[in-house]
């Protein structure tokens, strides 16, 4: 019976915690999606429980109800930690999900105060006097502010959700973090610290380890999959709690779709269209007709099967010197750039997959949520990791007929900032 369960507010970050915990010895599920209402999300020999959601850039309420239904499926399940996993670039917008989300949870477990740990070294991400860095840039002058759905214009986690929370925002210096776990428990014991949202500097993983021994016994911690670093789950290690590493499949057919427009993304794409066949998205095509559009990118992939059986095609939606449209706008015929990526994505995804895709790698969160729901994926193993925040994931699809089974699937679900710049090309070399 799993004692921790976490939620996540995308599908990426899900698998991006779930990595962290196999890492740190605990048998790990993932379940997509909003729990039945009356379900009791059962989770077998699973250690840990992370339920992914789509809620990271949902209306505040949805969010706040979908959570709420998870964190409930999560308690049946026998879960008695609860870990909230957001971005480690805090995406949000002034007014949520992150703040409304915790507060939430807060209230369902009868508690008042958390902590807020977005630190993920690994990945460049860090947090110090209250402000959150990527690499060496403030997060508002790194290219998350020019992000389409949530532009990310001030570095300061304080000022970042004191409008978004019920709570007294409060912060943990980095004095305290580094002198170890003791000193950050006695500094949590403070009566002042008794209400409110803690926000913790970290700027090495020790900070994190520090954190989550401190932590330990806090019914709700929040943050990225960084302070899982410092938990320690049952098993022996790794590779006891790590779940089969692929589907049995000798040469499968595989293929890129990549619907972020991130920095790193537009790196991976340039490295892949440089060794890989490659079309990408076109959105007056897709404005202009849906269908005949995304069909004609699932010929092309089909088409390069047969052409490089070896090569697996990428479909992109933005180039490393491409313009991102603002999602957030819609231009005055049909949807916003954003949502037309994934939902054509996420057709392309269905489509390959009843063409015979057994192995698919996806990059960006909105775009994997989008693509595994499509899908019909209710439950993802985890399997060999590809980087820091990025792991290979076998998963079944829910056959939408009788008469049309479901089908044993290979996915990596990549967020648009992880990754190596090869990993287009790269990932696959862990399935053979």
């Amino acid at each position: 019976m799993p004692t921790l369960g976490a939620i996540a507010d995308d599908f990426t970050g899900a698998t991006d915690l779930a990595t962290m915990l196999v890492a740190g010895g605990f048998r790990t599920e993932v379940l997509v999606g909003p729990p039945e209402p009356a379900a009791g999300e059962g989770a077998g020999a699973a250690d840990a429980v992370v339920v992914a959601l789509k809620s990271r850039t949902a209306p505040v309420d949805r969010a706040v109800t979908e959570s709420v239904a998870a964190l409930a499926a999560l308690r049946r399940a026998g879960c008695t930690r609860f870990y909230f996993k957001y971005c480690s670039t805090f995406d949000s917008t002034a007014h949520g999900n992150i703040g409304p989300v915790t507060d939430a949870l807060l209230a369902e477990l009868g508690q008042r105060r958390t902590v807020v740990v977005p630190s993920f070294p690994a990945t460049g991400r860090t947090v110090y006097r209250a402000r959150l860095f990527v690499h060496d840039d403030l997060l508002d002058e790194s290219p998350m502010r020019h992000h389409p759905l949530t532009p990310m214009r001030d570095a300061h986690l304080g000022r970042l959700l004191a409008p978004q929370t019920g709570h007294p925002v409060r912060l943990l210096p980095h004095e305290t973090v580094r002198q170890g776990a003791a000193a950050v428990r006695s500094a949590l014991a403070d009566p002042a610290l008794g209400d409110g949202l803690i926000v913790a500097d970290a700027t090495t993983d020790e900070d994190l380890r520090a954190l989550a021994t401190a932590t330990q016994d806090l019914p709700l911690v929040t943050g990225a999959a960084g302070l899982a670093l410092g938990l320690s789950g049952p098993r022996a290690g790794a590779a006891e709690a790590r779940a089969a590493a692929a589907a049995p499949y000798a040469h499968a057919k595989s293929v890129v779709l990549s619907g972020s427009a991130s920095a790193a993304t537009r790196a991976q794409v340039a490295h892949g269209m440089a060794h890989l066949p490659h079309r990408k998205l076109d959105l007056r095509r897709l404005r202009e007709g849906f269908e005949s559009a995304t069909a004609e990118l699932t010929d092309f992939v089909t088409r390069s099967w047969e052409q490089s059986p070896g090569l697996p095609p990428l479909l992109y939606a933005v180039g490393e010197d491409d313009e991102v449209e603002d999602a957030s706008q819609a231009p005055a015929a049909g949807p916003p750039a954003g949502e037309l990526i994934e939902a054509a994505l996420a057709r392309c995804a269905r489509d390959l997959v009843r063409a015979g895709a057994r192995r698919l790698l996806v990059a960006g969160g909105e775009t994997s949520g989008a693509v595994v729901t499509a899908l019909g994926v209710r439950t993802l193993r985890i399997g060999a990791p590809l980087g820091p925040g990025v792991s290979w994931a076998t998963a079944e699809t829910r056959p939408k007929t009788e008469a049309e089974p479901g089908a044993l699937l290979d996915l990596a679900l990549k967020s648009g900032n992880f990754g190596s710049t090869d990993l287009f090309t790269s990932a696959w070399k862990e399935l053979s």
